[in-house]
C-alpha cells in the first residue's frame, strides 16, 4: 500500500508541473512568483459545548508547513511573526514541516530568534511532520523548537487552563516518518474534556474520530499546492488524500471537526497555483445546550 501511494504520488507531482507549464507565461509566472508569496488569513469561529466558560474568546492560531529553505524565506517568516503577533492570540499552534531539509539549512541559528518573538500567554505547541524527521532533522527540528519556547507534543497532551477550567490538545507523531500513537496521546486526558488533536497528517482523523477527539488540526497537504477548475487538486501527498484543505466533518464513535491549513510553504515543485499559503485565527465558543 505505501508503495502504491508514493507511486500515486510520483504521478501527481508530474501532472502537477505538467499542469503549471500548460499555464502559459503568465500562469506559470503567476504560480512561482505572486501566489507563493501570497497570504491568506481565515478567520473562523468553533463552537461546542465542552468548551469551557472562560474559554469563549480565546484565539487559537495555526501555521504549518513553511519549508524553509526551498521557497519560503527567514524573512517571510520573520514578517509573518509579525502578523501574528498583532492578531494576538492566546495560543499558537505549528503543525509540523519547519525545514525542507534539515540537515542541508544553513541558517538555523536565525529561525530561533523570530519564532521565540511570537508571543502567546497560553502557550505555544507544536508537532512533528514528515520533513521534520527527514534529513535526519528530528532532534535538529526537537532543539529549535524547544529553544524558541515551543512544546512539542509527541503522542502526549498538555492541559492550558484559565481559573480553574481546562481544555487538552494532544499532539501525535508524523504518520509517514513517525510512529503516530493517538490512544497514548489521550490517555490522560479527562473523558469529559474537550479535546483538539495536533497532526500533520489529515487522514488521520478517520482513525482520530474514534477516540472523542472533538477537533483536529492538520497541514501537510498543501492544499493541493497547485488546483486546477474542474479537477481539483492535483498534489495530494500520501496521508492527505482524503483530506486536504479545509473544514470536513468525520464520523466515528463521536463526530470530528477537521481542519486541514493550506501551510505556508512549498515543496518539490516551486509552484501555488489557487492553493494560497494560509494563516488561520480560531476564534473558540462556548455553545449553550439551548443552541
Amino acid at each position: 500500500m505505501k508503495k502504491q501511494t508514493r507511486r500515486s504520488f510520483i504521478k501527481s507531482l508530474l501532472g502537477g508541473a505538467a499542469a503549471v507549464f500548460g499555464l502559459g507565461t503568465s500562469g506559470y509566472f503567476y504560480a512561482k512568483e505572486i501566489e507563493p508569496v501570497l497570504l491568506d488569513i481565515q478567520s473562523l469561529d468553533i463552537s461546542h459545548p465542552l468548551i469551557p466558560n472562560n474559554f469563549s474568546g480565546i484565539r487559537i492560531i495555526q501555521f504549518s508547513d513553511t519549508h524553509l529553505g526551498f521557497q519560503y524565506t527567514l524573512e517571510q517568516l520573520e514578517q509573518l511573526s509579525k502578523k501574528i503577533n498583532k492578531l494576538q492570540p492566546d495560543i499558537v499552534i505549528f503543525n509540523g514541516d519547519l525545514m525542507d531539509e534539515p540537515n542541508k539549512y544553513r541558517s538555523i541559528e536565525k529561525i530561533i530568534p523570530i519564532l521565540q518573538n511570537i508571543k502567546a500567554p497560553l502557550g505555544k505547541f507544536s508537532v512533528y511532520g514528515n520533513h521534520d524527521h527527514g534529513g535526519y532533522g528530528t532532534e535538529i527540528y526537537k532543539k529549535v523548537m524547544e529553544d524558541s519556547g515551543f512544546l512539542i507534543l509527541l503522542n502526549e497532551s498538555a492541559a492550558i487552563s484559565i481559573k480553574g477550567q481546562s481544555l487538552f490538545l494532544a499532539g501525535i507523531d508524523d504518520a509517514m516518518l513517525g510512529k503516530p500513537n493517538i490512544e497514548r496521546a489521550i490517555g490522560h486526558i479527562p473523558e469529559n474534556a474537550y479535546k483538539i488533536l495536533l497532526s500533520h497528517a489529515p487522514d488521520l482523523a478517520d482513525e482520530a474520530s474514534q477516540y472523542g477527539i472533538h477537533l483536529q488540526l492538520s497541514g501537510h497537504s498543501h492544499g493541493g499546492q497547485i488546483k486546477i477548475p474542474f479537477f481539483g487538486a492535483l498534489v495530494k501527498p500520501p496521508f492527505a488524500e482524503r483530506y486536504h484543505e479545509g473544514f470536513y466533518k468525520v464520523e466515528g464513535n463521536m463526530p470530528l471537526t477537521l481542519y486541514v491549513n493550506r501551510g505556508l510553504g512549498t515543496t518539490r515543485l516551486p509552484f501555488r497555483f489557487m492553493a494560497k499559503p494560509e494563516l488561520t485565527v480560531f476564534t473558540l465558543k462556548k455553545l449553550s445546550d439551548q443552541n
